[in-house]
């Protein structure tokens, strides 16, 4: 069985950091998150995946030049303009030549799902699509999903208002197609899945849904994306663990690590404390300095103290300065990007 997984977006809420990186390639418990979600697809027997690309391809190549992710072949279809969620699956499964059922995945959403268990009960109800549903505190901005007793999705509503929406489960971003679903997205046009085709398959009675509670984390934020590796470092995803500071990092000694990752390529001199922070590679952070609750790609230089920031890896922090809730370089102020 096939995948397509769409790893086309700008990665617009997590920027500076995707100004250089794209939001797949980010690493969380030190694997992209790209290949924590081939892993997963894995599990499941799938034997290819289809990346749906458009910003930033060539990150994903030099990545995997071999062609291959988690002991599973890779298949790159590189969108010639932005055609939102539905046009880069009908365009992605097109240049794939996928014409049996097949699993789709949106590239920012990391779950311990059990994507074959979906499979299967997507054929026991001879459904033409069916979507995984999770439960959230807060749906208002998520697609919320109305299901009947068997399973049928009877009400599809997109980011409702809050307060209003039927119930609390969503969209999670994991769904079972079977080809006829690609007849139904035009070509040459931007097409949202969720907007335009999923109401198309409500009415025609031919959408499912299976809700789990087991985890799932939409990454795309800096608050989501630092708690998805705490996940990891805690030991709250099922089946993955990793340790606080990576093999390839370099940590002096003297550094007070409290809550915190350190990256492979990353640097981190004496002295230094780094409270619920994430480190990226490449990031360097000199003696004495004072982080916490930030996000580092870029440097940050000798006694300087950064709260709540998300430091890009074009960002600097001047030795014995201050910053606090600031993303640096600030994505207001770069051009051409």
């Amino acid at each position: 069985m096939r995948a397509v997984v769409l790893v086309g977006g700008f990665g617009t809420r997590l920027r500076p950091l995707t100004f250089t990186t794209p939001k797949p390639m980010l690493p969380v418990g030190h694997r992209p998150i790209i290949e924590n979600l081939v892993s997963m697809l894995a599990v499941a027997g799938i034997d290819e995946v289809v990346l749906a690309l458009g910003f930033k391809p060539e990150p994903f190549r030099a990545a995997f030049p071999d062609g291959e992710c988690a002991g599973v072949r890779l298949h790159y279809a590189v969108e010639p303009e932005p055609l939102d969620t539905g046009g880069a699956i009908r365009f992605a499964a097109d240049h794939a030549g996928i014409d049996e059922t097949f699993v789709v995945v949106n590239g920012d959403v990391l779950t311990d799902l059990d994507v074959a268990k979906l499979v299967d009960f997507h054929r026991a109800r001879g459904a033409e699509a069916t979507i995984h549903l999770t439960p959230v505190d807060d749906p208002s901005a998520y697609g919320v999903v109305e299901l009947d007793g068997q399973g049928r999705v009877s009400r599809f509503v997109e980011k409702p208002a809050p307060g209003t929406a039927p119930t609390n489960l969503i969209n999670a971003g994991t769904y079972v197609f079977e080809p006829s679903v690609l007849g139904r997205i035009p070509t040459g046009r931007k097409v949202s899945i969720e907007r335009e085709t999923f109401p198309q398959l409500v009415a025609d009675g031919s959408l499912y849904a299976m809700s789990t509670s087991d985890y799932w984390i939409d990454t795309g934020r800096p608050d989501t994306y630092r708690k998805a590796n705490f996940d990891v470092l805690d030991g709250i995803r099922k089946s993955l663990r990793c340790d606080a500071v990576h093999g390839g990092a370099v940590v002096a000694d003297r550094v007070d690590l409290r809550h915190s990752m350190v990256s492979a390529g990353a640097s981190v001199g004496p002295n230094v404390t780094l409270t619920e922070s994430i480190v990226l590679p490449g990031a360097v952070i000199e003696s004495g300095a004072v982080v916490s609750g930030s996000i580092v790609m870029g440097r940050i230089g000798a006694d300087a103290v950064v709260t709540d920031c998300v430091i890009g890896a074009d960002g600097s922090v001047d030795s014995g300065s201050e910053r606090r809730n600031e993303l640096v370089p600030d994505p207001a102020t770069v051009t051409g990007r």
